[in-house]
């Protein structure tokens, strides 16, 4: 005689932008990041404001230099374009210095989140938690699988007012 037992697994979900936006950690990371990008900004704006000095005094002197000298300015022109290009992909492109950074700042904190979220579904016995604030769409919630407060406690983060369910 075969035996039928199915078991149900049992999930919860969290809110990982909630619980992030509650950690001083990930807040000061965040500060730490928005002051590099803005300087770094600032920086490309400054050599494209050289660029486009260069483009107007080009123009305004242009019927005074030789066929020559009007090209050897525009090449040395389209260098620092293509040095500024290079450095701004440098910078913001696909795993440029602004996503390594990013990720050194930003990765320990989501570590500690990781760690606490294992911690509750271990406590709770869930072999399931969904992140509430990813891609993944979640059409309805019952609040009762919202385990995002015990992450919090679990981080210290936890509100003494808020009482878990």
């Amino acid at each position: 005689m075969i035996s039928n037992s199915a078991s149900a697994q049992k999930f919860g979900y969290i809110n990982s932008d909630f619980v992030l936006e509650k950690m001083p950690e990930y807040q000061e990371a965040q500060s730490q990041i928005d002051q590099l990008a803005a300087e770094w900004q600032t920086e490309i704006q400054g050599k494209q404001q050289e660029i486009d000095e260069m483009y107007s005094e080009l123009k305004a002197e242009e019927v005074l230099l030789t066929e020559e000298m009007r090209k050897e300015r525009l090449e040395t022109i389209h260098q620092m374009e293509g040095k500024l290009k290079e450095y701004t992909q440098k910078v913001f492109g696909f795993e440029g210095l602004f996503y390594l950074k990013k990720k050194e700042l930003i990765k320990p904190v989501q570590d500690q989140v990781f760690e606490a979220v294992e911690k509750v579904a271990n406590q709770h016995k869930l072999q399931i938690v969904f992140d509430k604030s990813g891609d993944m769409v979640m059409i309805y919630t019952d609040p009762i699988h919202d385990y995002t407060d015990y992450v919090l406690d679990e981080l210290g983060l936890g509100d003494s007012e808020d009482v878990i369910r």
